[in-house]
């Protein structure tokens, strides 16, 4: 439901992205399609909305785009009307942080300010006067949809029994398998190969300093494969998307200066800028990774095989043996439970687990503890290597979900239900009280409400 605003790239675009998809008469200027109360809608407004889908979400639509797009587009203005008349207030900072992001990712994906205001057809200042407006309505907007859906009565095991009641077995939520898992984890010598990395760097630098070509070595070393199939080159983006040491030591560069080493959570750069606009930059990259040795997994493997045959033999418990020797700060204080690192659940489903974690437990019962595994951790964008070995503390079994084993869930699907049925019901009446137009050039569009199908039709009348 919630629309997305954008600015059209001029009326000749407009017209022929039109005039492809629905149409339309070459020519047929910006025009008001729709008037909902006291709020309108324009063919170039609609244009915009699956414009920016496009670039933000690669918006596809098995029915007709721009008639899916419109009902959207129609829907959240009754959200705002009554958004409106409630007098709900702007959330200023949520709509400060969501435009920032929003320009900074569009910056970063058309290449800069200026292909920015050529791509849409109007200067920056002004798309931020607009999105600003946009983001404002949607904050409404979005106030407003969760304002219906929190007034739904707080839940009872009754509502959940009910609902249990009326539903076919078939349609009932299946839980996957989940897993409940503990870890004791040791880490190579980072120390050791975090200078044996530099070291590389360092003869990599002077390498350059001495003539060779950056893109050349970048190609050749760059452990970046996306950049270094184009010789390290990042292209022109906003200093934010990086992490805030390569960003600091980038906007510090002048161009065609080659920086000091440089370590963020994905490694080591050198990093020479190209080119600077404002808080943009576009520049060349080296990554290299710390490499370990044989000998580290060989060591830790040893180490990690002990534990496991004096855990298994019943001299220690795991949780103790975690608290004195495993190496990861994140679970040895609880025993080496592990825990999802983005929910905080102790239970994981299959697709949650690192597949090298998987592999180690999937043929293990409940109790048993895997053979040493090489692993990742959850630092960086892609994780650092690890050696572990895993205890399934418990296994719960695919099955469809139950009152007595999943209320939990279940309260969540019933919530959602009546919730969804709230938004529905204030749509379906606000349909019958507001006035509401909608071009005749819309009439054969297959709404999936069969309010909209009736005002568009009426229009033709």
């Amino acid at each position: 439901m919630k629309a997305i605003k954008v600015i059209l790239a001029g009326v000749a675009a407009f017209a022929a992205l039109s005039a492809q998809a629905q149409n339309y008469p070459q020519g047929l200027v910006d025009k008001t399609i729709a008037v909902i109360g006291n709020e309108m809608v324009t063919i170039g407004q609609l244009e915009e909305e699956i414009q920016m889908a496009r670039i933000q979400q690669g918006f596809v639509s098995d029915k007709n785009m721009r008639c899916e797009m419109l009902e959207r587009i129609l829907e959240s203005k009754l959200f705002l009307m009554q958004a409106r008349i409630d007098s709900l207030e702007v959330n200023n900072d949520m709509v400060s942080s969501e435009l920032n992001n929003r320009i900074d990712q569009i910056r970063t994906q058309l290449g800069g300010d200026e292909q920015v205001e050529e791509y849409f057809g109007k200067p920056l200042y002004k798309l931020r006067q607009e999105w600003r407006k946009t983001l404002e309505d949607q904050s409404l907007t979005q106030q407003m949809q969760s304002n219906i859906a929190s007034s739904v009565p707080e839940l009872t095991p009754y509502d959940v029994r009910q609902y249990l009641a009326k539903v076919d077995s078939a349609d009932l939520p299946v839980v996957p398998v989940r897993y409940q898992l503990s870890q004791i984890c040791r880490y190579p010598d980072r120390e050791a190969a975090n200078l044996a990395v530099k070291e590389k760097l360092l003869d990599i630098r002077e390498r350059i300093l001495a003539g060779e070509r950056f893109s050349t070595l970048a190609r050749i070393y760059s452990e970046d494969p996306g950049s270094a199939r184009r010789g390290g080159e990042l292209g022109m983006a906003s200093k934010s998307i990086f992490w805030p040491a390569f960003s600091d030591a980038a906007m510090a560069l002048k161009p065609g200066v080659i920086s000091q080493i440089v370590e963020t959570p994905d490694g080591f750069h050198l990093i020479e800028v190209l080119e600077k606009k404002g808080d943009m930059f576009n520049a060349r990259h080296i990554l290299m990774k710390p490499q370990y040795t044989s000998e580290d997994r060989e060591k830790a493997f040893k180490t990690l095989d002990s534990l496991r045959t004096e855990l298994n033999n019943g001299a220690v418990t795991f949780a103790l043996a975690a608290r004195f020797y495993s190496e990861d700060p994140s679970s040895r204080t609880n025993g080496g439970q592990m825990a999802d690192p983005n929910t905080g659940s102790s239970y994981f489903e299959i697709d949650q687990l690192k597949p090298q974690d998987y592999q180690a437990i999937r043929d293990l019962k409940e109790g048993e503890i895997s053979e040493p595994v090489e692993s990742l951790d959850n630092e960086g964008r892609n994780g650092n290597t690890v050696y572990k070995i895993i205890k399934v503390d418990k296994i719960i079994p695919a099955h469809t979900a139950t009152f007595e084993n999943d209320f939990n869930q279940l309260e969540g699907t019933v919530r959602q239900e009546k919730a969804m049925a709230a938004l529905d019901e204030f749509v379906n009446e606000k349909l019958k009280t507001t006035d509401i137009y909608i071009d005749p050039i819309f009439a054969d569009c297959d709404f999936s409400r069969e309010g909209w199908k009736e005002v568009a039709q009426k229009s033709t009348r």
